[in-house]
């Protein structure tokens, strides 16, 4: 090649690498343009359909992970139930005070040997069989609280009333609270039960007889403390002056209205952690609209009462609420009465604005309004960016419904407080062939029956949490098991019942549907206190839970 194309073709050659090198960063510079394109549609999407964490019922080893995660979550699509503050354990709940002691073996040891060294030498009759049982004298008690003891081991006992007499002189009635030992809540349930006794030549007690849940109605307290429902909207007995000095946080009804029980949950709590922050009284809806998504079969039913769900009484107790229509009325009634003195208050109708910037807010009410498109209406929003490291959710604030748990503790103490759990999911995945192949083969009765026969001991109490609707579907397994379904509970809820009274209270007698959310959460407390617990998806299917290839079984 001669020297003159030799010198031509090097500049030909910086030429071409440069074009090359400018073609280059072109393509760079495009390429991440449009991964930042990407991303912001990304975060546009995220932000729009944006949902709160999910918080479903969980085994405690899980409680760690409840605010981000719900792998283990088989009720997620088949009834879904809330974590309230009574399923976290205080170590997550900061202030949580600290829980009263339950009555221990060596406390009843303590209390008989001091009774009996009372005893003098032939106070006993040594031919006490037979005779009538002084039900007052503290040595009943002392053998009462033994027997509990050792027949209920999976409940912690508190406190014990005096017992009365029974329906015969040798049976006496008893009333008593106690908790479930898996039950991290200071909520404290009743029973009251007959007992049947002899008194021995030792002067020691002996329990012959041990009834069934709330067999001693004679015993049956009226007025038990921490037991009786008490959610009743508080009568007006403050002056109209201290309404007027108070200061209160209301919500307009936003977009979390009929939307999940997880959302409006999630909403709420932002709300009393807001009100908490701003040492101002949260106003209360108890208006609450129940999502089709929490009771399949329906459509989103507006006029359900708060109280049907969650625990008002406690909520009062744990923090500073008024309901709303009582605070509305006291407002206006203020203002009719004051044209010269009218309540000030300040409406804030973006989100955006914090609850730091409201600090130093002196007007009597914050009102916020939630009038924007979805999702800039909903609740939680208040709570996300800076506020969300300043805010805290109080958990511990929010119980479920004692009326409901008291339906759980009555379930309970029906099986003897022992009974073994398994939640068998159906429903629409069972018919859903394309996500879940194997399901309903692998829930049919004869199914359940062998995989059962190596996990769960032959004529044990065995609860099944099911969203099936077939009256007697599982009637098979009643071969190898005592089966106990929520059906066969009905007269827990039927017209008359404790829980139906208690409701019609609530509706002025009108009759209140024992709903989807209520039967999911029934048997979720149902299966959560089983002794073994035995789930559907990576126990009984190998189907997974979210459909094909979403297994993450650990």
């Amino acid at each position: 090649m001669s020297k003159s194309l030799l010198k031509s073709a090097s500049p030909l050659k910086g030429i071409k690498s440069k074009l090359l090198g400018e073609h280059a960063v072109r393509v760079i510079t495009n390429a991440c343009f449009g991964l930042l394109v990407i991303a912001v549609v990304s975060l546009t999407v995220i932000a729009v359909t944006y949902q709160p964490p999910d918080p479903w019922l969980q085994p405690s080893r899980f409680m760690s992970k409840i605010f981000t995660s719900v792998e283990n979550a088989t009720y997620q699509k088949d009834g879904a139930i809330l974590i309230t503050g009574e399923d976290v354990p205080d170590i997550l709940i900061p202030g949580s005070d600290t829980a009263p002691k339950a009555i221990s073996q060596s406390d009843v040891q303590a209390a008989e040997e001091a009774v009996l060294s009372k005893a003098l030498d032939g106070v006993c009759d040594p031919n006490v069989e037979g005779k009538a049982i002084n039900c007052s004298d503290p040595g009943v008690m002392i053998a009462i609280e033994k027997v509990n003891l050792e027949k209920f081991p999976d409940i912690e006992s508190f406190e014990y009333r005096t017992p009365v007499q029974g329906s015969d002189e040798r049976e006496c009635d008893i009333a008593w609270k106690f908790k479930p030992k898996k039950d991290n809540s200071k909520r404290m349930y009743k029973d009251y039960r007959r007992y049947k006794l002899q008194l021995e030549a030792s002067c020691a007690y002996t329990v012959l007889e041990v009834g069934d849940w709330h067999s001693g109605k004679k015993a049956r307290p009226h007025k038990f403390h921490g037991v009786a429902v008490n959610d009743k909207i508080p009568a007006q007995t403050e002056a109209p002056s201290n309404f007027r000095k108070g200061k209160y946080l209301y919500y307009s009804r936003g977009g979390d209205y009929c939307k999940g029980m997880s959302q409006f949950q999630w909403s709420l709590l932002c709300a009393l952690g807001e009100a908490q922050y701003l040492n101002r009284t949260f106003v209360l809806d108890l208006d609450f609209c129940l999502s089709a998504a929490n009771n399949p079969g329906h459509e989103d039913e507006k006029g359900k009462d708060f109280r049907f769900y969650f625990d008002f009484e406690h909520l009062m107790e744990a923090t500073s609420v008024i309901e709303q229509k009582q605070f509305l009325k006291e407002w206006t009634d203020w203002n009719n009465r004051h044209s010269a003195d009218q309540i000030p208050s300040k409406v804030i109708s973006d989100f955006k604005v914090s609850p730091m910037q409201l600090q130093g807010e002196d007007s009597s009410i914050l009102w916020r309004t939630f009038e924007l498109p979805e999702p800039d209406n909903y609740w939680y929003r208040v709570c996300e960016g800076e506020a969300e490291k300043v805010i805290q959710r109080p958990w511990s604030a929010l119980w479920k419904s004692k009326r409901l748990m008291n339906i759980v503790n009555s379930i309970c103490g029906s099986l003897g407080w022992d009974f073994d759990s398994i939640h068998v999911v159906r429903g629409q995945k069972a018919q859903n062939k394309e996500l879940w192949p194997n399901l309903e083969a692998d829930t049919s009765p004869s199914s359940l029956l062998e995989k059962l026969k190596d996990k769960i001991q032959e004529l044990r109490n065995v609860y099944i949490a099911t969203n099936e609707l077939q009256p007697g579907y599982f009637d098979e397994l009643k071969a190898s098991y005592k089966v106990f379904v929520l059906e066969d509970f009905k007269d827990l809820w039927a017209p008359g019942s404790e829980w139906y009274n208690e409701t019609t209270a609530l509706t002025n007698g009108q009759p209140v549907e024992f709903d989807g959310h209520m039967r999911a959460e029934v048997d979720s407390e149902m299966f959560m206190r089983g002794k073994k617990h035995i789930e559907t998806f990576g126990q009984l299917t190998s189907d997974c839970k979210d459909g094909v290839n979403t297994c993450n079984y650990s």
